[in-house]
């Protein structure tokens, strides 16, 4: 499975840079074109963190699974779930955790400051994500991730 990931703490804007790429509202399935493809690849959005929305890693692979796709982009926040951080742990485990499972990270998206520890080739950092327009940011990552 390819992977985008956009990583942020609260208020960076990570649900509004997902609708503006995908224009999905909470989970969806779309079509996205990557440069140099013939053909749309087929993504799997989804919205909210895991963290946040309670979703372990094994959850989270199921939901993917079940939707067909080869591509999926979907959120991390860069700590773990205040109430509980063995279920739902910070950004690097989850990224580690779906590595150990053959998934490919294609692009991770820093809203912010805090990416969580997670390095990747095609990582980036936007600083002023949380107050530039979210049209901007979300022209810069979608030029980062390579999507036409």
């Amino acid at each position: 499975m390819d992977a985008y990931i956009v990583i942020g703490n609260p208020n960076t804007r990570k649900a509004s840079l997902v609708r503006s790429l995908t224009g999905c509202f909470n989970r969806s399935v779309r079509d996205i074109l990557i440069q140099g493809a013939r053909r749309p690849t087929r993504f799997y959005a989804r919205v909210g963190t895991l963290q946040d929305t309670r979703t372990t890693v094994e959850q989270f692979v199921v939901e993917v699974t079940r939707a067909r796709c080869e591509a999926v982009l979907f959120c991390l926040s860069p700590n773990a779930n205040k109430t509980d951080t063995v279920e739902y742990p910070d950004a690097l485990a989850y990224v580690a955790a779906l590595r150990e499972l053959g998934w490919r990270v294609k692009g991770v998206a820093v809203l912010g400051q805090d990416g969580g520890g997670v390095r990747a080739p095609n990582l980036r950092q936007y600083t002023q994500a949380p107050t530039a327009p979210v049209n901007v940011t979300a022209r810069d990552v979608r030029a980062q991730f390579g999507w036409v």
